[in-house]
């Protein structure tokens, strides 16, 4: 075990040239460093967030959707049937044709019929609209403030308008400002948090932050039927959201990590990996922007205001483990 704990943290990975992990074990008095064991402290963090989130969708998002007459559907259920729920449960929620014959044979049922009692089934476990009313706005309150506090800290940090600030005497850089924001990131900002890319991390963060509450905002315009409000918050989101993802990404923070660092510090083993993710979260960028521009020209061509709503169903429709995987490294990068 030792020896695996060796060989993960060797220093000549982690770290650049002549710096030790015992170099910022013991640092000036009054100057911290961080340490990988401060990342459990993102445990309560993380669930001291979840109280709070719940407090907010009971006793400010609900009252908020009630004024707005938003209320939960009352969708169809299906009539109880033991054999239907088995299949439901542990084989197909969305039965082909053999399935579909199969079970009408057995039941002595039509196959239409059979069609509905799983499409009332299936709509049994949508969230309604007042939920998904809830959750977006606790994520626009959420994301809005964790941005305004991004750019209130960043606009006093010399690395916002010089990024070369962010390799100067790396990695003796202290942490404690930046210490709670790091907190409500994780998995690759862990990565950044254990070598001390504070700086550039924050940086990373802040662009990523700066679209997200304008996708919820939409997301509660277009749930409140205020379509025109929602429209013009999705069009700002898209604008927004190409130029941080196609324009300031590549060619302010990857050009700092590719470029200014290899001239100020160098690279080394855990520079590569870093960059190589950066990398592949533009690759994502550019996914995610022909995504929604995709969405976009198909809204135009047919002239229906359902933009917001197929975004929103196409995020919140990825289930499957690589597009879950994907999200969560989007996420935890910001």
């Amino acid at each position: 075990m030792a020896a695996l704990s060796a060989w993960f943290w060797n220093e000549r990975f982690w770290l650049p040239h002549n710096v030790t992990w015992a170099d910022l074990a013991d640092p000036a008095p009054g100057v911290e460093y961080p340490k990988a064991g401060h990342l459990f402290s993102a445990l309560p963090l993380a669930l001291g967030i979840f109280a709070v989130r719940i407090l907010f969708e009971r006793f400010i998002a609900g009252p908020c959707a009630s004024f707005l007459q938003i209320q939960t559907e009352l969708s169809r259920r299906a009539q109880p049937n033991a054999v239907l729920e088995k299949v439901f449960t542990s084989i197909t929620k969305s039965p082909d044709s053999r399935h579909l014959e199969g079970l009408s044979k057995q039941l002595d049922w039509d196959v239409r019929k059979v069609q509905r009692w799983f499409r009332h089934r299936r709509n049994q476990d949508k969230p309604s609209t007042r939920t998904k009313f809830c959750e977006s706005m606790w994520r626009f309150t959420f994301y809005l403030y964790i941005f305004t506090y991004g750019i209130h800290f960043l606009w006093q940090s010399p690395w916002m308008w010089d990024t070369r600030q962010c390799w100067y005497n790396y990695p003796y850089q202290d942490f404690l400002i930046m210490f709670i924001h790091h907190l409500a990131t994780i998995s690759l900002i862990s990565f950044s948090y254990v070598n001390n890319m504070l700086r550039v991390g924050s940086l990373v963060m802040c662009v990523h932050d700066s679209s997200d509450f304008l996708l919820e905002a939409a997301k509660l315009a277009n749930y409140a039927k205020y379509q025109r409000l929602c429209d013009f918050l999705f069009v700002v989101f898209g604008i927004l959201f190409f130029w941080t993802r196609l324009i300031i990404y590549p060619f302010w923070i990857l050009n700092t990590t590719l470029f200014e660092s290899w001239d100020i510090i160098g690279p080394y083993p855990s520079w590569w990996l870093f960059n190589i993710l950066l990398l592949v979260l533009q690759v994502l960028h550019i996914i995610w922007s022909y995504l929604i521009a995709r969405i976009a020209f198909k809204a135009i061509m047919r002239g229906k205001n359902w933009f917001v709503f197929s975004f929103s169903h196409w995020l919140e429709g990825c289930s499957c483990l690589s597009a879950s995987v994907l999200i969560e490294l989007f996420r935890s990068f910001r």
